[in-house]
């Protein structure tokens, strides 16, 4: 069964969290970046706006007097223009800012920081007219439709009392003296931006938890994508252990180059051979150093005929040998009597090669443990 058949009822996992916010999708509340926008907009006018206006009015008083110097020099009307510009550049940077700053500070705090320029590429399948009709119906869309149009309906409602109870005090402003009728006016409007963006806070607080749910909700997986994420982080058992099977068929062929190091080869009589080497003073027990099935057997077999070293043919010690032992480590504990035995004749083999001792009379057959005979547990699988 395909996952994309199945309901996604299980959280997302760590890993799915993470590619995600690698590639830029976490949850964002746009309610939170409008109240973000418009508060701070809203505060840098109240407060830049009376100290902008007034260096303004200072310089415009300046741009508009002249006299005879100033007529006779016109360049100084470029610098005054550049100071106007000046004057009124800075005034837009900072508001900008402000703007900017207030923007990013709402979206990490709504989904966190992102480190990734994926959302910034092109992406060629959103031209797709067919999948793009098909988002206008998700959970998530819908949602947020209705959202703002709720949301939209009632600053509508909002704005039409606010107006509808004020006009009457603002038609009177022209029966008070200017000045009293801009301070009356401008209250007025602070107080109906105020209350829109009270309006947008609320909205946003309930924005910014919903946009979490539904983020939750749209990473959500299937049983079949937890168990395909899983084989995907621990990697599929079937090639691990291919994988390890290469590894071992490569660390045998390399070890052919130690037998000639080896105090002993075991056979079986040509499928598996074993080269055993024992230093009393740097070992703790007997190693295998080299090992191999079939041909690689007959070679690790010439290569210690080569090298006068002993070749030894014993089943079943060869089976429990390279079925129980790796490279380079000590055989299994309770191989420990059959290979000393083996040891024994070969030490008694070598002195009475010297001169210094009789020859041994016959090749040892140490016992091995049953369950150490891949060959037996072989026989008892088949049989019924």
């Amino acid at each position: 069964m395909e996952s994309g058949s199945q309901d996604r009822n299980l959280p997302a996992s760590e890993r799915k969290l993470r590619k995600a916010r690698e590639d830029g999708q976490v949850s964002r509340s746009e309610d939170l970046s409008h109240i973000a926008v418009l508060g701070a907009g809203s505060v840098s006018v109240l407060v830049l706006a009376p100290i902008l206006f007034d260096r303004l009015q200072q310089v415009m008083g300046k741009q508009l007097s002249f006299d005879a110097s100033t007529v006779q020099q016109t360049g100084q009307m470029l610098t005054r223009l550049g100071d106007a510009t000046s004057i009124g550049l800075a005034g837009c940077a900072a508001f900008a800012a402000i703007i900017s700053t207030a923007a990013i500070a709402a979206a990490v705090a709504s989904g966190g920081w992102v480190n990734s320029l994926k959302p910034l590429m092109p992406d060629f399948s959103r031209l797709n007219p067919l999948s793009g009709f098909g988002k206008l119906f998700t959970k998530k869309k819908l949602v947020s439709v209705t959202k703002m149009t709720l949301l939209t309906g009632i600053l509508f409602s909002i704005a039409g009392m606010f107006l509808s109870s004020g006009l009457q005090s603002v038609a009177a402003l022209s029966l008070q003296p200017s000045s009293a009728a801009i301070r009356h006016l401008t209250d007025w409007l602070i107080s109906g931006m105020g209350l829109m963006l009270l309006v947008v806070l609320l909205a946003a607080m309930i924005d910014v938890p919903l946009q979490k749910f539904l983020h939750a909700e749209e990473m959500k997986m299937s049983h079949q994508e937890v168990k395909q994420e899983g084989k995907e982080s621990d990697g599929n058992p079937q090639v691990k252990a291919k994988i390890r099977q290469k590894q071992r068929d490569l660390a045998q062929r390399n070890s052919i180059n130690a037998v000639p190091k080896a105090d002993f080869v075991v056979m079986n009589p040509t499928h598996f051979a074993v080269a055993i080497r024992y230093d009393e003073k740097s070992m703790g027990a007997p190693q295998v150093i080299s090992k191999g099935t079939d041909l690689l057997a007959m070679k690790i077999r010439d290569i210690a005929k080569h090298n006068a070293i002993p070749v030894l043919q014993s089943p079943m010690l060869a089976r429990a040998l390279y079925a129980n032992s790796e490279l380079n480590e000590d055989i299994p504990s309770s191989l420990y009597t059959a290979v000393a035995q083996v040891l024994a004749y070969v030490y008694k083999l070598r002195a009475a090669m010297r001169g210094e001792g009789i020859m041994p009379a016959e090749v040892p057959q140490p016992f091995v443990p049953p369950e150490l005979d891949p060959l037996n547990k072989v026989v008892k699988a088949a049989t019924p």
